[in-house]
This record gives structure tokens, sequence and C-alpha cells, in this order.
């Protein structure tokens, strides 16, 4: 939580689908029932909700809302409120969704599959400042790698996952080095690392690769 200790949990919750919300909105008031809940429904309404004061103790996000694409919305939160402990809560279970969440600092990517038992269970260690990074067993085998491209993409550290996101948003060297605070030398290491080990030529070839992993592969 933040520092507000004191006063009662501000949960903002962030997806389209009204029933699911609803689902959320009880969990949370299982384990807080003190707490103010804000529902946002679209990554517009979401990056109002962000900015208001007090900031909120927890966002559980839905990944696939109206006006997001993508991990656009979670890169937003990262970038603009970084204070902001995130966590998705998401149909998608590929690992490289799981992954690139939590290189973008989501405190935890939650399946929606989860009973509300040991959803309440999450949100209560979520609340209390843990990391929660739940794949249900049941969900193993959809979780694996869907091709031979998603395997290499295991292999980037954190940081070369950080800068494939940026060359897919056609950032430059140096705004990338401005980003991540690092040096532009660096970041030209990391792009050959990452090259590497993805077996691509060029940097256009990894951002191409980016977009196409990073597309949205189905609602909900």
């Amino acid at each position: 939580m933040t520092d507000r200790t004191s006063a009662a949990p501000i949960v903002l919750i962030a997806d389209d689908h009204p029933l699911f919300r609803v689902a959320l909105r009880l969990a949370v008031k299982a384990v807080a029932p003190d707490a103010t809940i804000v529902e946002t429904d679209s990554f517009e309404s979401l990056t109002t909700a962000a900015a208001a004061t007090p900031p909120a103790d927890l966002v559980l996000l839905d990944l696939l809302m109206p006006g997001a694409e993508g991990l656009s919305s979670l890169q937003y939160l990262s970038s603009q409120h970084p204070a902001l402990r995130v966590a998705v809560v998401s149909s998608l279970s590929e690992q490289v969704w799981v992954r690139l969440a939590q290189t973008l600092g989501a405190v935890a990517f939650i399946h929606k599959s989860i009973g509300p038992d040991e959803m309440q269970t999450i949100i209560r260690r979520l609340l209390d400042g843990e990391s929660s990074w739940v794949m249900p067993a049941a969900m193993d085998d959809r979780a694996k790698p869907r091709d031979a491209a998603e395997v290499r993409l295991g292999r980037l550290s954190p940081q070369e996952l950080r800068i494939m996101l940026h060359l897919r948003d056609g950032r430059l060297n140096k705004q990338i080095a401005s980003d991540l605070g690092i040096s532009e030398s660096t970041v030209k290491t990391h792009i050959s690392t990452l090259l590497r080990k993805l077996d691509l030529q060029t940097r256009t070839q990894a951002a191409v690769l980016a977009q196409r992993l990073m597309a949205n592969p189905e609602r909900g």
C-alpha cells in the first residue's frame, strides 16, 4: 500500500466487462470493507482516474479495454504514474504477456479463471504490499510459448525487453537512453544483444516481432 497507512485503501478497477467489475468489487470489499472503489471501463477513463488525488493504493487492470492496444495501458501507467501498484487481471495466458507485464512494473499477473476465494487472498496480499505472480495450474498448457519466436523472446533480460518495447514504438537510441536513464552506447549494446538472442538482423525486425507477439489475440 502507499504511505496512507491510516486511511482506507483506494482501489481502481479498470475493466470493460460490467459483470467482472462486480466480481472484483465484491472481492475487494470482502477483504477491505472500508475500501473506496473507483471503476473505469476504457483507457480514457483510466487515465483520468489514475491522475486523481489521493492516488489509488492498487489498480486492478484488464489489458484489453476500449482505447488500449496490447500493453499500452500498462505502459502508460508505468511511465506517467510509476508509484501506482498495478496488478494485471486478464484472460491472456501466454508467457510473453506475463513477462512483459512484469518488466513494465506490474506487481501481479492474475488470470481471470481463478475462483473468488483465491482472488480475495491475492487482493489481500496486494493491499498488504506484496507481489503475487499467479498462473493457475489449469492454465499451464496454455501458458506455453506459442512458437519459436516467443521461445527466443524468453531469453531476453528485463532491460532488453524494455528496449524491445521502445523499438516497437519507433523510439531512437537517444530517446530510449533518456527514458531508461542509461547511455546511448549501453542502448546500442543491448540492441545488439537482443538481436543476437532473437536471431534477427535489424531493429526493424525486432519491432515487427514485438508488434506481432503483443497484438491483441482475444478480448476479455
